[in-house]
């Protein structure tokens, strides 16, 4: 406990240093275990003063054991299920040990977490062992049906149950996110069903599946129902998983150590950062940082679509020092109001990017090069106001052929301009009219320039600036 009490001690002595007030406030409702639904929110992110905010965290739990495992032992509530199916299931785990270890490994990052939410809705500790059947706790995973996270939800389920998708984000493959829905799920299918084994099967197959088992059998009880074969194996499966955990010695596994403390925080930002950034801050590897935070689908954290991102809680101080040292508070990114017909290459140009970084960053809605409608997307942090002036962005010429123009005209142009393709021109012989490279006009243009590289008139293009002639 030391590590986590000492991490947030100067956390939090930082911030009184910084004149940061805080004011936390949460509100938890929790339902017993034959509660339908439950209400949970997720304590609100305190007002800082300073770039980001510790969005909320978890109370270590009265339990005194120092493992984890310990503490998911004394949960433990679901009955046994059928005993042959289990024991197969229970050797075909631990047939491979390592990578029966590696899954176990994976879920350090979140098994506390998940845990400390199934314990304090009163639900049976087996369900903090579920990713493992559904993802093997792997936070990217995908399977043929398009079902994504640790909790494998299908994207229909996961908008029910509030998770947003988006081209920023996918809250399905929030840990913390998907979690509280996931747990809110299961609790409104024991609720329809009024026992565990059989939400546990309706989560698997869907709760249509089960209540027409239910109507065709005239029973109510899992073992007995008319189950597809993946369902009728998934509590099995689970309770196997228990069993090892519960005796890891009669099974030849080993169970490493986890800590029973948090291993992450939310922390809100108020505005958008570079991925790659924030991890360089946090002094962590990308993967790491990518590990805890999967859901956001760019390289950047977009703070409109989701403003939190999860930290280690040995890594919250050295961010929060990092961040504040650098100047990163003021942000390096802001948004910008692209408008319908823009050219992305004028944009990416304005902003000193290239058309791969603004793409790799936004998801871009375009037809060819240019905005399919009006669109908030992310760029450098520069004057926003002198960007969107029209003397600042970038200039027009006159759509006329460039025959007309004289050669200094062509030679002294700052910026792209765009270009109406007439009849009979060629990617050459605009290269060479207005003294760039071919290969400069197929950059600024890769997504309306075909592979043969034939224009046809009437085509509008960006122009580079001249080559120094």
């Amino acid at each position: 406990m030391t590590h986590w009490f000492n991490a947030v001690s100067v956390a939090l002595g930082f911030l009184i240093c910084a004149n940061a007030a805080l004011a936390t406030e949460s509100s938890v409702s929790a339902s017993s275990a034959g509660t339908s639904s439950v209400s949970t929110s997720t304590p609100a992110a305190p007002e800082l003063r300073i770039s980001y905010t510790i969005a909320g965290s978890s109370v270590v739990s009265e339990n005194k054991s120092g493992n984890l495992w310990d503490r998911i032992r004394t949960g433990f509530k679901l009955p046994d299920s059928n005993p042959s199916l289990t024991q197969s299931h229970a050797r075909a785990f631990t047939k491979h040990p390592d990578n029966f270890g590696k899954t176990l490994e994976r879920s350090r990052l979140y098994l506390y977490f998940i845990a400390e939410e199934v314990e304090k809705r009163g639900m049976p500790m087996e369900i903090a062992l579920l990713p493992i059947i559904e993802s093997a706790f792997i936070p990217t995973a995908v399977s043929p049906a398009k079902a994504s996270g640790i909790w494998q939800f299908m994207p229909s389920t996961g908008k029910v149950f509030g998770l947003s998708q988006n081209g920023w984000y996918d809250g399905r493959y929030d840990v913390h996110e998907a979690t509280h829905a996931a747990l809110d799920y299961l609790q409104k299918l024991h609720g329809m069903f009024g026992n565990w084994e059989l939400a546990l099967a309706a989560y698997n197959c869907g709760e249509g599946c089960v209540g027409r088992a239910m109507k065709r059998s005239g029973i109510n009880h899992y073992e007995g129902l008319s189950l597809p074969a993946e369902t009728r194996n998934y509590v099995p499966k689970l309770i196997a998983i228990r069993n090892i955990i519960s005796d890891p010695a009669a099974y030849g596994v080993k169970l490493n150590l986890i800590p029973n403390e948090p291993y992450f925080l939310p922390i809100a930002l108020p505005r958008p950062i570079e991925a790659a950034t924030a991890a360089k801050l946090a002094e962590m590897s990308i993967e790491d940082f990518t590990a805890l935070n999967p859901g956001f689908k760019r390289k950047v954290i977009y703070t409109a679509s989701r403003n939190v991102l999860l930290l280690p809680v040995d890594r919250v101080q050295t961010f929060q020092f990092n961040m504040h040292r650098n100047g990163m508070d003021k942000g390096t990114l802001q948004t910008y109001s692209a408008k319908k017909g823009e050219s992305l290459a004028s944009i990416a140009n304005r902003f000193n990017v290239s058309l791969g970084w603004l793409r790799s960053h936004n998801p871009v809605t375009a037809t060819g090069s240019r905005t399919q409608k009006a669109q908030e997307i992310v760029v450098p942090k520069l004057a926003v106001a002198e960007a969107q002036k029209p003397s600042a962005a970038t200039p027009k010429a006159p759509r006329t052929s460039p025959t007309t123009q004289t050669p200094s005209a062509r030679n002294v142009s700052p910026a792209p301009r765009t270009h109406t393709v007439q009849r009979g021109e060629t990617l050459f012989k605009l290269a060479r009219t207005y003294n760039v490279k071919v290969a400069d006009i197929q950059r600024l243009n890769a997504d309306i320039i075909p592979r043969n590289d034939r224009l046809k008139p009437g085509m509008e293009i960006e122009i580079p600036s001249s080559a120094a002639g």
